[in-house]
């Protein structure tokens, strides 16, 4: 028997790994008929329209990756453009209120809408690869590492499940989000993604489109990684800690709450962890033959962080909405939703917590 406080500890720990040896316990064999499945989420519910780690179940989250990113970043481009040219640009717009006065002033209350169409189209398809692709890493992973491993490593198999999403979705979005920062941050260059297409391939060919594909990995796969891992741990620690009882006796309205607030709590994270990266990105984007090195020597270390303010709000904001509507769209369409894992008899077993 392991010491009680050791114990409690880690359990109570948010990123805990296990530091500890197992005791080996002998079980009874089970046939293959009862023998549980091996993955993180087995205890999702039996009341969806369709099997947990499906084709069907794939194709719908990743179509509430659509709605949740494209429908969200698109509703933020007048703070989002703001936030880029306080980065590119900070000479000119001293800060969120000024910026916006500025941009109306230059460009009428239109100006603020500049770049939302590469902006919903770029991260659709991100939002379709991410949020798709992690829950086919994350039942991946799990099924690997087996049940008990699975629960023990959780947080590891969060962020390992998230990075590989987010590698495929940088690819996705890369030539939207240049042609984006083009149309913002550039006065003159283009004011649609039809002009600014053409006359970026034209000027540096394809190489054009997905020169800022690393400064996006550099960017984007600490963001999710923070999006995912913080996520799902806030939901497990609030209904362990806050929500006055069990998930399962929430309704449906009451977890999309937890959702909310879970989500907004990730998103500042996000916010700050990702928010050099992003600072290099906008300016690579808008310097022709810059360099991510070049551009962050020009920025300094003090250069890196503007905008922060306006990306906390913006990504904030965006992060919970993000995952409410792509739970919604879980709960619309009757998807399994499993509750917050929960330790696995056999692994009480081998530690002494049960009889």
């Amino acid at each position: 028997m392991y010491p009680s406080a050791l114990m409690q500890l880690a359990r109570a720990n948010p990123f805990s790994a296990p530091l500890f040896s197992l005791q080996k316990v002998d079980e009874p064999q089970q046939s293959l008929q009862t023998q549980r499945p091996r993955r993180l989420a087995a205890a999702a519910a039996a009341d969806g329209n369709c099997d947990f780690g499906s084709t069907k179940y794939y194709a719908l989250c990743g179509f509430g990756g659509i709605l949740s990113c494209g429908i969200t970043h698109t509703a933020v481009v007048p703070l989002d453009l703001v936030k880029c040219r306080l980065q590119v640009n900070p000479d000119k717009y001293k800060s969120i209120g000024n910026g916006f006065a500025v941009t109306v002033r230059e460009d009428g209350v239109r100006g603020l809408a500049k770049g939302w169409a590469p902006t919903f189209i770029g991260y659709s398809m991100q939002g379709l690869c991410k949020f798709g692709f992690y829950e086919v890493f994350k039942i991946f992973y799990a099924d690997l590492l087996g049940e008990e491993n699975a629960y023990l490593w959780r947080t590891s198999l969060y962020l390992a499940a998230s990075a590989s999403a987010e590698f495929f979705a940088d690819i996705a979005l890369a030539p939207m989000e240049a042609a984006k920062v083009r149309i913002q941050t550039q006065p003159g260059y283009a004011n649609t993604l039809r002009e600014a297409a053409p006359k970026m391939y034209a000027e540096e060919g394809l190489w054009a489109f997905y020169k800022g594909v690393v400064p996006l990995w550099m960017r984007q796969i600490p963001y999710t990684m923070m999006k995912f891992a913080c996520f799902e741990r806030t939901v497990e620690l609030l209904y362990k800690y806050v929500v006055p009882k069990p998930r399962s006796e929430c309704s449906k309205p009451e977890q999309l709450v937890v959702t909310f607030v879970a989500g907004y709590i990730a998103g500042v994270f996000c916010a700050i962890v990702s928010h050099p990266a992003d600072s290099v990105v906008s300016v690579l984007n808008k310097e022709k033959g810059s360099t991510a090195a070049q551009v962050l020597k020009k920025l300094g270390p003090k250069g890196v962080w503007k905008g922060l303010v306006a990306r906390i709000i913006m990504i904030g904001t965006l992060t919970a909405l993000q995952w409410f509507i792509y739970d919604s769209v879980k709960v619309y369409f009757r998807l399994p939703r499993p509750p917050p894992p929960e330790m696995p008899e056999s692994l009480k077993k081998k530690l002494g917590l049960t009889e």
